[in-house]
């Protein structure tokens, strides 16, 4: 099975829909003849040619409102951003128009649009170029939101999010692009709404969404090599909908809870998560359900504080012996 990068998993995926499908569009800033601020897009201008892959202007509000009639009328528009905090520039095109439209209409009009790009800090960009705005994004009816942690499910979420006809906001990770995996060539889908358990384990459950896994992973091996613990961790993977099953049948198996995210603590898919728990878990637990979040401030430009800012395999350790005491 070939490895591939996070990135070229992503061009994978948007190739083979657009291969697949004649409706499947790419639009966005510098997608086509910059190949992408990223480079996800690079060679498919060349390959699909001006229609198919569509430089915009730099206006959200615009080129997403445009990405939203366009689905309403038939076409499975790919929407991406230079940086996923511009998204609330194109607030009211994306949460009142996109999530609304198939209630609005009787379920006589669908919006399949897809809209992608990196959100999280860690690369020293600032406040305003650093959110992580999956919580905000799922508290709206009509919309799914999907945070992948490695290239396998990103390609495979990719696909079939480009194929469900609701709008799915798609939330990558740019430290994550340069990471490889193995990845199966051709057609394969990872469903949405299905968690993944990346590593099983009897002593507590760590639960999570995108980078904050891989670093759960580490922490999971750390714990096993120092105090011969067995964590379970298990990747989210979509946010909405949410696999309420895999969730409790982890904590209930382990009784003890910690949820990673990058995201800020107030109103988080953690702070979901953990009523969920409590709510329909409660006679399993030994222990309350921990969270572990960026500290609780607009992203810090100083490289060094923020990488203090975020969660850290050290952190996640440490959190997790906390829970188990």
């Amino acid at each position: 099975m070939p490895v591939i990068t996070y990135r070229e998993a992503l061009r994978a995926a948007m190739s083979e829909e657009i291969e697949r499908d004649p409706n499947v569009v790419l639009m966005g800033e510098e997608v086509a003849q910059f190949n992408g601020a990223y480079k996800i897009s690079e060679g498919m201008l060349a390959k699909y040619g001006p229609k198919r892959i569509v430089d915009t202007p730099i206006s959200e509000a615009g080129f997403i409102g445009m990405g939203v009639g366009a689905a309403m009328l038939g076409l499975r528009p790919v929407m991406e951003l230079m940086f996923f905090s511009f998204y609330s520039v194109a607030f009211d095109q994306i949460f009142n128009n996109a999530a609304n439209i198939r209630y609005m209409s009787g379920g006589l009009i669908n919006c399949p649009i897809v809209i992608r790009g990196p959100a999280n800090g860690g690369t020293n960009v600032g406040a305003t170029h650093s959110h992580t705005p999956e919580s905000i994004a799922a508290y709206h009816p009509g919309i799914k939101v999907v945070v992948p942690s490695n290239a396998y499910d990103a390609k495979g979420l990719m696909k079939s999010a480009i194929r469900d006809n609701d709008p799915v906001m798609f939330l990558e990770n740019t430290i994550l692009y340069g990471e490889a995996c193995e990845v199966p060539d051709g057609e394969y889908l990872v469903p949405l709404g299905k968690a993944s358990v990346m590593r099983a384990g009897t002593d507590i459950s760590i639960i999570g969404h995108g980078r904050s896994i891989q670093l759960a992973l580490k922490a999971a091996d750390l714990l096993k090599e120092k105090h011969n613990i067995n964590a379970e961790v298990v990747d989210l993977r979509s946010i909405r909908p949410l696999d309420v099953d895999t969730i409790l049948n982890s904590v209930k198996k382990t009784s003890r809870c910690l949820y990673v995210e990058e995201s800020k603590p107030f109103c988080s898919v953690g702070a979901m998560v953990a009523c969920l728990i409590s709510d329909q878990a409660f006679d399993y637990l030994d222990a309350p359900v921990k969270r572990l979040t960026s500290i609780d401030a607009p992203a810090i430009y100083s490289p060094p504080l923020e990488k203090l800012q975020l969660p850290s395999v050290e952190r996640i350790y440490q959190a997790a012996l906390d829970t188990l005491k």
